[in-house]
């Protein structure tokens, strides 16, 4: 091969030597996974078991329906490990896949081990810190009378904070550590059929999508399950089930350490525009060409920025819109002088519990038919899909019924339960109508695609304009429709019966937070369509880089091309179903807030100049975080095209197949660059909030209460600023 090299003698595109840089390191797995991949498989097959009787021992003590929570929670993760298995037994094709399939796994384990290395470091500091300020922190009255000293309840909450990074951590590697090892798989199966790299692909996301909602899941439950045993609540004379809520609510400010999945957008962004503008604009090559420098970066990004973040951003929402929606029915419960109130407070749970079922089958839906492999004869792979999504909402309306007529029926209200199972409805329509608009306008299939595509060519500057204009228009249709969601679910709540002593309303408020629960009725298989995206397209890089004959290209092509849409799609399921659990957080923190405080808080008045003021400056800092993110991916970017200008100057042989691009360099260049760059942007995000919460002077008791609103928001944002301070270190070093 050398000789040949050195004669210049490559033959045609499709006959060249595949030459890749030897990239194989050591797998790289965070610590708990090594600890146990140690231990004796009887001995871990042992503690499995011992844990698992302990958990139904806890659930068993607190309500039997945490017991169905945990048993359906534990099958799920059993069938995920089916699903893993599954994948991995499928064959890695040849070896020149297998090398470029490692080199995207060292890079994207790399970044990883890179941020939870730092987030390792500052787990001690920040517990600490968590620790002091909660010895100082007023206690609810609550927790008083319940004999619940600071001490106790500090070390509690510095202990759920501990458990829920633990399980977001988890959430966020499982993502990146399946993607890295089904791409292969994927890119083999194209060389035989499409549908069965489609099968792949889905249910490589499936393993995934089930174990991020079932840690979420899992989590909430044995936190609230351990406390509820605890301190022996509803027992005479202790804690009522509804007023320790307040330590749920710390798992999830576990997930401020989200921030750090900033790094991994920049990450993505930057590699895939410096890729493309010196490859495929300067360079002529095609997309994902092993001449590219830059391209085994492209690929790693789409690991990192889009599987590992998706699942930690997926779990967040999913973890507030379930303690918020417990919080809120806790609440209602308590004000309509319901007996037993643990089947409006466990409700989420049981929600997310049939969402693993539901999402199960949709994911084993989709089968391997056999067909010849020609894409003209194929069934389109977003069909197929859109029958699994379709099965998963069918089952999703009947489970959502049988959950709500289980668990919210009461005497005070008999038809309660059918007011809250059409809040769950409009929910489950809210998801279908944004997927549905986010294909619209993503979809090549569609008019706003292809009229984008029209105006390109007319030049760059048409296309800018186009582009922009039906980014802007692209958002009307998604607000109308969340905002008819949020009045039509508070509406049916509000008329469910159910009244407080004085005979007012009580059910508007958590029958919003059941639209929300609708609406992520389906996460789990709404996430598997966002894992089959990365994968497909790193299967389609694997596909290019190795020199595959273009019928393989073909195929992984299409499933490229609808794996786009699929993660937009997600990304506007995930956008929608924050903004109907933003306005459950709103109406929970405000009742922290208020019992923080000790003030009445029940509405924000916008007439006080300070709080007009602060909306204004909210409403700014997310066009200027915007332009921060957007400008940290530009400068990122340019030191991607400056690194692989140099390399195409320095080394000729590169376009002629007779040198090797150094892909690590750039790989490097754009780990580092994101890490340094997610600092400001987050800095703005974890300080803005606080200074603006500190700065207003008079305005009475409703300013008084937004300042104690601040003093919690500081005490939310030390794991992202004491994250920050430790990646700063950490870059000095």
């Amino acid at each position: 091969m050398d000789d040949e090299m050195e004669g210049g003698n490559l033959g045609p595109y499709q006959d060249r030597p595949r030459t890749f840089p030897s990239m194989k390191s050591k797998a790289y797995a965070p610590w708990i996974f090594r600890v146990l991949m140690r231990i004796n498989s009887r001995v871990l097959l042992a503690l499995l078991l011992v844990c698992f009787v302990a958990i139904f021992y806890i659930g068993a003590s607190t309500s039997p329906i945490l017991v169905f929570v945990f048993s359906v929670c534990i099958i799920s993760f059993f069938v995920s490990i089916y699903l893993t298995k599954w994948v991995l037994a499928k064959d890695e094709g040849p070896p020149e896949m297998s090398e470029i399939s490692d080199a995207i796994r060292d890079g994207a384990e790399g970044f990883f081990r890179t941020q939870y290395g730092t987030i390792s470091k500052m787990a001690l500091l920040l517990g600490l810190v968590i620790l002091g300020i909660y010895l100082f922190r007023n206690i609810t009255p609550q927790q008083e009378l319940s004999g619940l000293g600071r001490v106790t309840s500090a070390c509690i909450t510095v202990a759920a904070f501990l458990f829920g990074a633990l399980c977001s951590g988890v959430a966020g590697y499982v993502g990146m550590w399946v993607s890295v090892r089904a791409n292969v798989r994927v890119s083999s199966a194209a060389r035989r059929s499409a549908r069965e790299a489609l099968q792949i692909a889905v249910r490589a996301g499936g393993f995934s999508a089930l174990v991020v909602v079932g840690m979420a899941v899992m989590g909430v439950a044995i936190l609230y399950a351990i406390l509820y045993v605890w301190f022996g609540v509803d027992s005479t004379g202790t804690m009522k089930a509804t007023d320790f809520h307040n330590f749920d609510f710390y798992f999830i400010f576990a997930q401020c350490l989200s921030t750090s999945w900033l790094g991994g957008g920049i990450f993505t962004k930057a590699a895939d525009v410096g890729a493309d503008l010196v490859g495929k604009v300067e360079q002529g090559i095609p997309e994902d060409d092993p001449r590219n420098p830059a391209v085994i970066a492209d690929l790693v990004g789409d690991n990192v920025g889009d599987c590992a973040a998706r699942g930690a951003d997926l779990f967040e929402s999913i973890a507030a819109e379930i303690i918020s929606a417990m919080i809120l029915g806790g609440t209602m419960a308590q004000r309509c002088k319901i007996e037993d109130p643990s089947g409006f407070i466990l409700f989420p749970l049981v929600v997310h519990s049939f969402d693993l079922v539901i999402s199960s089958v949709g994911i084993f839906s989709i089968r391997n038919k056999r067909d010849s492999g020609v894409i003209g004869t194929i069934e389109d792979p977003m069909k197929t899909l859109e029958k699994g999504y379709s099965v998963t909402i069918f089952l999703a309306v009947l489970t959502f019924g049988l959950s709500t007529r289980w668990l919210l029926y009461t005497e005070q209200a008999p038809t309660a339960w059918l007011n809250f199972a059409l809040c769950g409805l409009v929910g489950i329509v809210t998801a279908y109508v944004f997927v549905w608009i986010s294909k619209y306008y993503t979809d090549y299939k569609y008019e706003p695609v292809r009229t984008l595509a029209l105006a390109s060519s007319t030049g760059h500057g048409t296309n800018i304009i186009a582009g922009v204009s039906l980014g802007l228009e692209s958002t009307a249709l998604p607000v109308l429709v969340i905002s008819l969601a949020i009045v039509s679910a508070f509406w049916l709540g509000r008329t469910s019966g159910l009244t407080d002593e004085t005979g007012n309303p009580t059910g508007g408020l958590f029958g919003t937070a059941v639209a929300t629960m609708g609406m992520l009725s389906t996460a789990a298989y709404v996430l598997t369509m966002d894992m089959f995206g990365p994968i497909a397209d790193n299967a389609g890089g694997i596909v290019e880089m190795s020199q595959q004959p273009e019928s393989v290209r073909e195929i992984t092509d299409v499933l490229d091309a609808v794996g786009n849409t699929t993660k937009a799609t997600t990304k506007g399921f995930a956008i929608g179903s924050a903004a109907l659990a933003s306005f459950l957080l709103f109406s929970a923190y405000m009742d922290e807030v208020a019992a923080f405080a000790q003030e009445p808080f029940k509405q924000v008045d916008i007439a006080i100049p300070e709080v007009f003021v602060g909306g204004l400056l909210g409403s700014m800092l997310i066009f200027l975080f915007s332009a921060w993110a957007c400008a940290a991916v530009g400068r990122t970017a340019q030191e991607v095209v400056n690194e692989v200008r140099r390399q195409f100057i320095e080394r000729p042989g590169i376009m002629d197949y007779k040198e090797k691009p150094d892909y690590g360099r750039c790989v490097s260049i754009v780990a580092s660059a994101s890490l340094k760059e997610m600092i400001k942007p987050g800095a703005l995000a974890i300080i803005s909030p606080t200074v603006v919460g500190d700065l207003p002077n008079g305005g009475g008791s409703q300013v008084r209460t937004l300042r104690a609103f601040s003093i919690e928001l500081v005490i939310q944002d030390l794991p992202s600023a004491i994250y920050l301070f430790c990646m700063v270190c950490e870059l000095l070093d």
